[in-house]
This record gives structure tokens, C-alpha cells and sequence, in this order.
């Protein structure tokens, strides 16, 4: 096991009954440690819908990828530097690590600051193999003691931060601030949509109000109505089970659409009247089972709208997200959970309890509850 005077030890999942409560704690090996990397201290790790769709095999079997600590919107502090650290990370600064851990660092898109479209393919924090260090070694996750990894994907936390609330930023938030940005949520999309209301979409709501937007939140039924408007938006369209009656008057009013639904039966055509023309719907949630909507030709030639997806965030959308949250104080809604009752949070999160994201708390490494 790893020469160090700390334990690599962490929560893992065998199968995918894990997601019922059924993880346990192992000791396993981490990549060797190269002179860029750094080791963490684990204070705190959100619990993500990816985590649970990757236990539970949604996303494709895991084969040879068993045990698997999953885990990847991770906080600590810096306990050992390599030789060749990056981001100016230093021993005992507090740190976080979204859903990438690596990359080849070389291509047009790594050298663009576009590390998450990698022209040889990321490194998912956990499920992945690294190839540019430490060839074939698996990548572990944050429901975990410590973890080590390429300091070029560690990011500062700024100290305005709650670094509990923070955790969750590192992969929900930025998956949503990314397509925002890109797409000009505040400047040129002074209108943007954002449909559901969960982990993703709460992330939507309050970014893209702090970029400057007008938001709306299209949820199925008003129950977290009052939700919305407290997290900032300015209105509330509910779709119930016919999105286009529920549209009607409301055609040609946002510039963006942010879908962090994944409901295989979506409208997408009703959807599409609510933009106008030059607008974009972009998806950020990915469905289980590979299952997704017809994408309707005719309406997006005839009303000049554009579908598209956005893959989670480079580490540098990640640095100026943070900022932004900093700045604006904008504030994550977060519950907290001992990660040694991470068998009763999963479950707790997949029958739909989070509002709206879940914090594991490593209490043992100084976390705090």
C-alpha cells in the first residue's frame, strides 16, 4: 500500500446494489505519486447524480472497474507537494477537485483551456485511468480519507468560501456555469430558462442570476415554486403534462434554455418556442439508458434556434465560477451528512430528499457537521 504515514481509505462499492446502502470501507492503492501531483486531506465531497449512476451501472457496466469509490466535488487541504506543483498550490492550502483529475495537457484543447474536451479523452476523477502519469492506475474518488492527483486540476478555494458549500460548486455548479458563460447568460442572453428544479437547476438559477440574467425555472408542478423565487428567479412556468398548452404566451422569451432534465418524453418542440430566434437549448443532464428526446428539425430551421450540450468545466471556468460566487456571495443550499453515514445518504438521495445538494462531512480529518 502507499508509503506514506496516512492511510488511503474510502467508501466503495462492489456492485450495483451498492447504491442500497451497501458500501464498504476498503484500504486501496492510489497512482503513484508523480511531481505534479498532490495528496489532500478530505474535509468535505458532495454526493452527485453521476455517483449514483455509475454504482448503480446506469451509465454502461463497470466490468474490471470494481471496487469503485466514487465521489468527484471533493475539499481539503494540500498535505504533501510534488516538486513541479501547479496553480501556485502549496502544502496546507485548501483545495477542491471537480469531476476531471487529468489530461493530456498537450492538445489544442488542454492548451485552450479546454482540458474537459481533451483530444485523448479526460480523466474522470474516479472510474478513469490515468495515462499521461502513472499509466493504467484507476482513479479514486473523494467518499474517502485522502486523495492524490495532478495539482494542475486542483482548485483554490477562495477563502471567502465556505468550503462545505463550495464542494458542491466543483462539478454540479460548474456543469451549469460552463453552457451559462459560453453562452452569454447576463450579456446576450438576458432571458435564460432553466428546467428543473434539483441539484443542477438550484446551481442554474442562483449563477445565472448572478451573471446578470433574467431567470425563469420550468418545473412540472409548483411545489418548489417558492424555492425558485428565493434562489432568485423572476418566474415560474409550469409545465404539468402538456408543455405546449402551458407555453402558450409565452413563446419567443428567453435567449437560452439550460436543461438539467433528463426525461426521455420531453416536447422538445415546445421547448424550442420558448427561445427566440438565435437562442440555445442546451442539455447538461445525461439520461440513464441512453434514451433521449427526438430532436425536431423543422422547428429549430424555422425558428433559428440551436440544441447543444456542455460537459461539466475546465479548471479555469472553475477558478472564475468560485470568484463569481465569492463576489456575489452567492450561497449553495447544502445539507450535511457524516460521511460515516454515507449508506443512509445515498439512499436518501436517490428517493429525491436533497434540497439540494448533499455534503459528505469527513469528521475524522477536521470536517465540520
Amino acid at each position: 500500500m502507499s508509503n506514506t504515514e496516512y492511510k488511503f481509505e474510502g467508501w466503495a462499492g462492489f456492485g450495483p446494489d451498492s447504491v442500497e446502502g451497501k458500501l464498504k470501507f476498503i484500504e486501496y492503492e492510489p497512482k503513484q505519486f508523480a511531481e505534479d501531483d498532490i495528496d489532500m486531506k478530505i474535509l468535505y465531497c458532495g454526493i452527485c447524480a453521476s455517483d449514483i449512476s455509475t454504482l448503480s451501472e446506469g451509465w454502461g457496466e463497470l466490468k474490471d472497474m470494481w471496487p469503485q469509490v466514487v465521489g468527484h466535488e471533493i475539499v481539503g487541504e494540500v498535505v504533501r507537494v510534488g516538486s513541479n506543483p501547479k496553480n501556485g498550490i502549496k502544502k496546507g492550502d485548501i483545495v477542491g477537485i471537480g469531476a476531471q483529475c487529468d489530461s493530456c495537457l498537450q492538445c489544442h484543447y488542454c492548451n485552450k483551456d479546454k482540458e474537459n474536451y481533451c483530444s485523448k479523452g479526460m480523466t474522470g476523477t474516479y472510474n478513469g485511468k490515468f495515462s499521461r502519469t502513472s499509466e493504467g492506475s484507476k482513479s479514486y474518488g473523494g467518499y474517502a480519507n485522502y486523495w492524490r492527483g495532478p495539482s494542475h486540476f486542483a482548485i483554490p478555494i477562495p477563502k471567502e468560501l465556505d468550503p462545505a458549500e463550495a464542494a458542491p460548486l466543483l462539478c454540479g455548479g460548474g456543469t451549469v456555469y460552463s453552457p451559462l458563460v459560453e453562452h452569454g447568460a447576463g450579456k446576450e442572453a438576458k432571458n435564460v430558462g432553466i428546467i428543473g428544479l434539483g441539484g443542477l437547476g438550484h446551481f442554474g438559477v442562483t449563477l445565472a442570476t448572478a451573471l446578470g440574467a433574467e431567470v425563469t425555472v420550468i418545473s412540472h408542478s409548483a411545489r418548489k415554486q417558492k424555492d425558485a423565487e428565493e434562489l432568485g428567479a423572476k418566474h415560474f412556468l409550469i409545465t404539468g403534462d402538456d408543455e405546449a398548452k402551458a407555453f402558450k404566451g409565452h413563446e419567443r422569451s428567453l435567449d437560452l434554455i439550460i436543461c438539467t432534465s433528463n426525461a426521455p418524453d420531453m416536447n422538445i418542440p415546445a421547448y424550442l418556442s420558448l427561445l427566440r430566434p438565435g437562442g440555445n437549448f442546451i442539455f447538461v443532464g445525461i439520461p440513464e439508458g441512453g434514451q433521449v428526446p427526438t430532436i425536431p428539425l423543422f422547428a429549430m430551421v424555422m425558428g433559428n434556434v440551436h440544441i447543444g450540450g456542455s460537459l461539466i468545466a475546465s479548471p479555469q471556468t472553475l477558478k472564475d465560477m468560485l470568484q463569481l460566487v465569492a463576489d456575489k456571495k452567492v450561497k449553495s443550499w447544502i445539507q450535511k451528512w457524516s460521511l460515516d453515514k454515507v449508506n443512509e445518504a445515498v439512499p436518501s438521495m436517490i428517493a429525491g430528499n436533497a434540497r439540494y445538494r448533499y455534503v459528505l462531512v469527513n469528521e475524522k480529518n477536521g470536517g465540520k457537521l
